[in-house]
C-alpha cells in the first residue's frame, strides 16, 4: 500500500482537529484529518454548546478570552454563525459560603487582569432571572458569554476545512503509527499517510495515540449526558449553572430546555459506546425543580450521551510531545473544550509553523504527568 504524503497528519476529526486543519490551511500547509467515525460523534457533538469564559480554570482563561474574540465573528472563521448567541452565563450561589467563594474567585481573576466575571447581588440576580427560587443569594454574571449549536458548528468546521484543501478521511480508525526517518507514517485499514508532523486530537482516545508514539497521559473516559424537555413557557434567557450543583441548562427559542452540567452516563470506549443512566437524569430534573419550583412536572423528550476525555487536574493536554519529535497533542478538555476550539487550532498551527504559541500553554504540557510539579493551577471549575 503506497503512502499519501501531506504536511501534517491529524488524528481525530472533532472540533479541535478540524480547527487545526483550518488554521494550517490558512498558513499554507496541507493536512489530512483521520477520523474513526465522523465529526461530532462524541465530545464535539454531544455537548451543550457553551461559549463561556465563566468558571474556567485560571490557566484556561487567556485561551478562553482569545477564543471569545473569534466567536464574536465566528462566520469569518468558518462561514457560518454556528447559531451563536451572546445570551450570557450566570452561576448562582445558594448559600453565604458559596457567595464568599464566588467573591474570592472574582478577586483572583481581577488580580490577574481579567474583568469578564461580575459578582452580582440578589436584587441584580432577580432582574436577570426573575423566575429563580427566592433562596438564591447572588451570582457571578458573564453577560457576553453565550451558546452555539454544536451540530452546526461541527458541520461548519468540517466543510470549511475541506474547502480550504484539507483532506478528511471518515470511518478510518488508526491501526499503526510509525516513525520513518524524518516522517510519521499512519496506517488505517484503507490507507497509509506520510507527513513530517503528527497531531493528536483524538479526544477520549488521545492516550492511545500517546502510547503509540511513546507518551503517556492518565485519561479517564467519561460520558456526559444531556436531555431536552418538552416546550414550556419562556422563563430564562442566560445559560445557568450553580456553585453547589452539577447543573447547566438553557432554554431555547422554541421553549424546550436543555439540561446538562456534569451528570454522567456509562462510557465504554473500547466499544465506541456511551449509555445514558436514568438515575443521573433524575438528579438533574430534581435540581432544576429546586431552582425553578414553579415549573411543575416537565417531560423529558430526548436524552443522549457521548464519550469525552477527563484529566485528573481538570485541564487539557495542549502542546508538543514529550517523547517524540514532530508530534503535538490537544485532548482531554474535560467537557469544556467546545468554546476553546478555534483558539486551540490556532495555537497548534503556530507551534507547527513557528515553534512557539502566542498564548501561555505551559500549564497544559503533557510533561506534568511524568513527575513534574503541577504548579499553581488548581481546579477552579
Amino acid at each position: 500500500m503506497a503512502a499519501d504524503t501531506y504536511d501534517v497528519i491529524i488524528i481525530g476529526g472533532g472540533l479541535h482537529g478540524l480547527s487545526t486543519a483550518i488554521h494550517l490551511a490558512k498558513a499554507g500547509l496541507r493536512a489530512v484529518v483521520v477520523e474513526k467515525d465522523y465529526p461530532g460523534r462524541h465530545a464535539s457533538g454531544v455537548n451543550a454548546g457553551g461559549v463561556r469564559r465563566l468558571g474556567r480554570h485560571l490557566a484556561e482563561v487567556p485561551l478562553s478570552v482569545a477564543a471569545r474574540e473569534i466567536w464574536e465573528n465566528i462566520s469569518d472563521f468558518v462561514g457560518d454563525d454556528c447559531g451563536f448567541s451572546a445570551c450570557g452565563h450566570i452561576q448562582i450561589a445558594e448559600t453565604e459560603a458559596e457567595l464568599a467563594q464566588q467573591a474570592e474567585r472574582v478577586g483572583q481573576l481581577q488580580a490577574h487582569g481579567f474583568e469578564h466575571e461580575q459578582l452580582i447581588d440578589q436584587a441584580a440576580l432577580r432582574d436577570i432571572v426573575p423566575a429563580l427560587a427566592r433562596h438564591c443569594l447572588g451570582a457571578i454574571w458573564c453577560p457576553d458569554d453565550g451558546a452555539a449549536n454544536p451540530y452546526r458548528t461541527t458541520q461548519a468546521y468540517f466543510h470549511t476545512a475541506q474547502a480550504l484543501g484539507a483532506v478528511v478521511k471518515l470511518g478510518a480508525a488508526v491501526t499503526a503509527i510509525e516513525r520513518t526517518g524524518d516522517a510519521w507514517q499512519v496506517t488505517t485499514a484503507q490507507d497509509r499517510f506520510l507527513a513530517p508532523v503528527l497531531v493528536n486530537t483524538a479526544g477520549a482516545w488521545g492516550h492511545q495515540v500517546c502510547r503509540m508514539i511513546g507518551d503517556d497521559a492518565p485519561v479517564e473516559p467519561a460520558a456526559p449526558m444531556l436531555m431536552i424537555t418538552e416546550r414550556v413557557a419562556p422563563f430564562i434567557t442566560p445559560v445557568l449553572g450553580a456553585v453547589g450543583r452539577k447543573l447547566s441548562f438553557k432554554q431555547y427559542d422554541n421553549g424546550t430546555v436543555m439540561i446538562g452540567g456534569g451528570q454522567r452516563g456509562r462510557a465504554v470506549p473500547e466499544k465506541n459506546l456511551a449509555q445514558t443512566q436514568l438515575a443521573g437524569m433524575g438528579n438533574s430534573a430534581v435540581t432544576v425543580k429546586a431552582l425553578f419550583p414553579q415549573l411543575g412536572p416537565v417531560n423529558v423528550v430526548r436524552c443522549w450521551a457521548g464519550i469525552e476525555a477527563v484529566m485528573p487536574d481538570g485541564i487539557p493536554v495542549i502542546g508538543p510531545s514529550e517523547a517524540a519529535t514532530g508530534a503535538y497533542h490537544a485532548f482531554g478538555f474535560c467537557g469544556h473544550g467546545f468554546q476553546l476550539s478555534p483558539i486551540v487550532g490556532r495555537l497548534l498551527a503556530e507551534l507547527i509553523t513557528t515553534g512557539q504559541a502566542s498564548l501561555p500553554i505551559e500549564a497544559f504540557a503533557i510533561q506534568r504527568f511524568s513527575g513534574a510539579e503541577l504548579g499553581q493551577f488548581g481546579v477552579m471549575d
